[in-house]
């Protein structure tokens, strides 16, 4: 039983997953496609899922910060459906506000290059996506 954390964006999808307890999130990859094409990650998003054996899948919901629902988050709850549909797991939304300004002032505070930022950038997103979660997880289900 382990939770996959999702950053969405509109050409990358960033991963994270957590160890066996369920405790600890960490960055797992990020996945390139076309702009908008979510569809196409599905196959190689599968593969994960069956490989680390994802019980939950949790996935960020940028909200503005008045706490409204813009284009980002319809995005993302048409991402949470396409899921739904294809892999019958659990989809939960958390609020990822500032998720991805958080993830590049830790890359900056290590130093890390742009181009490594760049690489790296989603799939500590969605580790933090994650690790909001695995805090918050009682009351958000």
């Amino acid at each position: 039983m382990r939770y996959l954390g999702l950053d969405l964006g509109t050409t990358t999808l960033g991963l994270a997953t957590t160890d066996k307890t369920n405790q600890i999130a960490s960055p797992l990859k990020t996945i390139r496609f076309a702009n908008e094409d979510y569809e196409s990650v599905l196959p190689e998003l599968e593969q994960i899922i069956k490989e680390k054996k994802i019980t939950k899948l949790i996935l960020g919901l940028p909200k503005n910060m008045n706490n409204s629902l813009g284009y980002a988050s319809e995005r993302s709850v048409h991402f949470k459906n396409l899921l739904e549909q294809k892999f019958s797991l659990p989809v939960v939304l958390v609020d990822e506000r500032l998720s991805t300004v958080e993830a590049e002032k830790i890359l900056l505070s290590t130093d890390t290059s742009r181009k490594m930022r760049k690489k790296q950038i989603d799939g500590l997103a969605a580790s933090l996506i994650l690790e909001t979660y695995l805090k918050r997880k009682e009351e958000m289900e």
